[in-house]
């Protein structure tokens, strides 16, 4: 049975879930913010698509964070950072605080913030599996853990086209969405009082020996199998954050509103991207595992923190490529879109893009992907040498 609760994981768990809300708060309802503040749909992209520009260089200092000063430092600091960007997001709609193009910028900058603090708590849940969970329980520590991200994405695909059916309910929306991330804050700050258990889990918590964080990025760079996982699984990560992203953009031009207006294919629809999620998500928790399996002794918190900066960077390049593909249709009767000044934009050669790349990155992942346990053998070893010096210590007679 997991003791998640003594951890403070049951603390930490509703900011991984708020992060995740806050980044995707307005891709499902991307055509009523765009008009309400008056703007274009790419630049309603952008507070999507700064979580991944802030990630690549933050990404890094994450990572430091998680394995030199301590996973309770980087979960507080990414609760605060989510509080004060979703506050900052309500500064838009307060009309005397904003004029004109300001109101856009309170959004941007309160994004900032909120972006600032994903890397932090993204990265947390394989240093939270190994510090507080032996290693027969890591998985699935580490698999409950990151299901806060689909989790998170699922409330906000939702919640948004929920709370936002016209433009003129997105105050009502930033309000509500600011509530989670306040509680989220509180709970951490107050609820999470050690950054490791009293008594270490196993073997490799024990008998900590995480490289430096400079040595292990070197170490990463010159392991090839963890160069495969980090292009190939980055990159899947980098697709599914492009896809959630641009998914209401694809679907109003086909004739799809949030409420679904061709409701004899909403069935399909609906078992499409549910095998899409649950093929996706499933190799999820596995591999971040299978990340530090393969790179230890480096730190969990450097080994999957640096595949997140390669999926940042890869979802940037895609959302560049994929909206740069996109056509301009002048007249489309089943477009849903509210926003036709110049024309719907079709999105079939993007979405073929990515269902190429998608295949392509799984069949070079599965040839040519190959690694030992480390981590595993490491303890594994440790635990005869322990087995062995007790046997030792009760043979030798009593003088």
């Amino acid at each position: 049975m997991l003791n998640f609760c003594s951890i403070g994981g049951v603390h930490a768990y509703p900011c991984l879930v708020s992060i995740l809300q806050l980044w995707l708060t307005f891709a499902p309802v991307a055509d009523k913010t765009a008009a309400y503040f008056h703007i274009s749909l790419e630049t309603v992209n952008w507070l999507s698509m700064v979580y991944l520009l802030i990630s690549i260089p933050f990404g890094l200092v994450a990572t430091w964070v998680l394995d030199s000063v301590g996973l309770r430092c980087a979960v507080v600091l990414s609760a605060w950072l989510n509080m004060v960007g979703s506050i900052t997001r309500m500064f838009s709609v307060l009309k005397f605080l904003s004029l004109g193009s300001q109101s856009y910028w309170y959004l941007f900058i309160g994004q900032c913030f909120c972006a600032l603090g994903q890397p932090l708590i993204i990265f947390s849940p394989t240093k939270l599996a190994a510090l507080w969970f032996p290693d027969h329980q890591r998985a699935t520590a580490n698999m409950i853990a990151s299901m806060s991200n689909p989790l998170g994405i699922l409330i906000a695909n939702l919640l948004s086209p929920a709370l936002a059916p016209e433009g003129k309910h997105i105050p009502l929306m930033l309000g509500i969405y600011a509530v989670p991330a306040v509680t989220a804050c509180a709970l951490a700050t107050l609820g999470i009082h050690e950054k490791v258990p009293p008594t270490p889990p196993s073997a490799s918590a024990t008998n900590s020996n995480s490289q430096p964080f400079f040595t292990g990025l070197k170490m990463l760079l010159r392991n090839k199998p963890y160069i495969i996982l980090a292009v190939c699984f980055g990159g899947g990560i980098g697709m599914f954050t492009c896809f959630s992203a641009l998914l209401e953009q694809i679907l109003c031009e086909k004739g799809y509103s949030n409420t679904s207006r061709f409701r004899h294919q909403a069935i399909m629809l609906a078992i499409t991207s549910s095998l899409f999620g649950f093929f996706g998500f499933a190799i999820y928790p596995i591999a971040m595992e299978l990340a530090v399996e393969c790179s230890y002794p480096v730190g969990e918190g450097t080994s999957t923190g640096l595949i997140f900066v390669a999926s940042q960077i890869e979802g940037v390049i895609l959302m560049i490529l994929l909206q740069a593909l996109t056509v301009h249709v002048s007249e489309d009767p089943f477009s849903t879109c509210t926003l036709d000044k110049d024309g719907a934009l079709d999105w079939t050669t993007p979405v073929l893009v990515l269902a190429g790349l998608c295949s392509g990155m799984a069949c070079f992942y599965v040839i040519f992907f190959h690694t030992d346990y480390k981590r595993l053998r490491a303890e594994t070893i440790s635990a005869d040498l322990v087995k062995a010096e007790d046997t030792a210590t009760t043979d030798v007679p009593e003088s």
